[in-house]
């Protein structure tokens, strides 16, 4: 009989203890707050369109999937914040991030780049109130893109001394001067958002397509629709680079402008500084510049030419006398693209009843 004494005898298992109720809610909260947070900065994000600037494109209360994969989702500058927020706690004005942690920006592969006429969502580049990732997120059109020369004559656009085609849904301020007065029905009927009609003396204001300005004038109560374009002698101080005294541009008739290239070198001069100079101050990441006097230093030497870091976009929105866009403020640059609009998941319309509320006719509706 052999007995080996040196063998243990088995242990028996203790039996494993059994998640609590709340234990296995906290692990499954958990789990859908990763999962949707991934979800949310690597492929598709959900958006609302809150303002009229891509009108008739997109209309105010349409909700959006934008797509990170198309250009590529960029690793968080922001990493200290609330998952799922932006840049409040939900339904507070308390921050929802921490700032004291700042990281440099990557954008990993997308299925492709930017290109033109594509409806974008990027952050607000002039806010200065959040970090460069959590500014307020804006839509518009990519007009626009890196190494073109943009001009606007008689409110058409140019792409390097070409005339390009302008987005089918296309609309400007027209003043309406009928021979009676107007209900809210008139503009209701015809699609024209009542918040944005403005009395003006012998009419009203309205946004509106070309063929809907047509379409008005041709009624028998009608007197005139008149187009509100500016002429080239008519000087905006507020558009972009803001040197009216050097550059007698406005909405309609504007440029030409150099879109910022990656690599691309320019010259420094007086005449092109104002151009420029927000750039390489505050979105090309250059810790030692300055400018004074009218001239660029980059670590206290005076420079006379600039090669640009990233790429930069010029965004314009498709109701062109109603948009807030870049010839009012200047390029977008690609650290600040957050992804490309491609569809309308579901449509409300603020001015509408109860039977009406819901758009049904936009509901997944891609958008071009």
């Amino acid at each position: 009989m052999n007995v080996k004494f040196w063998e243990k005898k088995p242990v028996a298992k203790e039996p494993k203890k059994k998640k609590s109720f709340a234990r296995e809610w906290g692990d499954a909260i958990l789990f859908a707050v990763v999962a949707a947070s991934l979800i949310r900065w690597a492929t598709f994000e959900a958006y609302t369109i809150p303002t009229p600037s891509m009108e008739k494109s997109l209309l105010v209360g349409d909700f959006l999937f934008v797509s990170k994969l198309h250009y590529g989702p960029r690793t968080p500058m922001t990493p200290l914040q609330v998952p799922l927020t932006h840049q409040t706690i939900w339904g507070t004005n308390i921050p929802s991030y921490t700032d004291a942690v700042q990281l440099p920006s990557y954008r990993l592969p997308g299925f492709s780049e930017v290109e033109r006429n594509d409806v974008v969502v990027f952050n607000y580049p002039p806010e200065e109130e959040h970090p460069a990732d959590l500014r307020t997120n804006y839509i518009k059109r990519a007009i626009g893109l890196p190494g073109d020369s943009l001009q606007i004559k008689d409110m058409q656009v140019f792409i390097n001394g070409q005339a390009i085609d302008m987005p089918e849904k296309l609309q400007y301020k027209y003043l309406i001067v009928p021979k009676t007065q107007l209900s809210p029905k008139f503009f209701q009927d015809r699609d024209i958002n009542l918040r944005d009609v403005q009395l003006f003396e012998s009419g009203y204001v309205v946004d509106a397509s070309p063929e809907l300005a047509e379409q008005i004038a041709a009624l028998d109560f009608i007197e005139d629709v008149v187009l509100l374009k500016e002429t080239p002698d008519k000087i905006e101080a507020e558009v972009f680079p803001f040197v009216p005294s050097r550059y007698a541009w406005n909405r309609d008739n504007y440029g030409p402008i150099y879109i910022p290239q990656e690599g691309a070198t320019v010259a420094i001069t007086p005449a092109t500084l104002p151009f420029y100079e927000k750039v390489i101050l505050e979105y090309e990441h250059n810790e030692n510049a300055e400018v004074r006097d009218g001239k660029l230093f980059l670590d206290g030497k005076e420079v006379n030419q600039y090669t640009f870091k990233q790429n930069y976009y010029f965004m314009m929105g498709d109701n062109r006398h109603n948009s807030l866009d870049s010839r009012y403020w200047g390029y977008v640059p690609e650290d600040h693209i957050v992804g490309k609009a491609v569809m309308i998941w579901m449509s409300t319309n603020p001015e509408g009843g109860f039977l009406d509320k819901i758009r049904w006719s936009r509901l997944f509706n891609i958008i071009e």
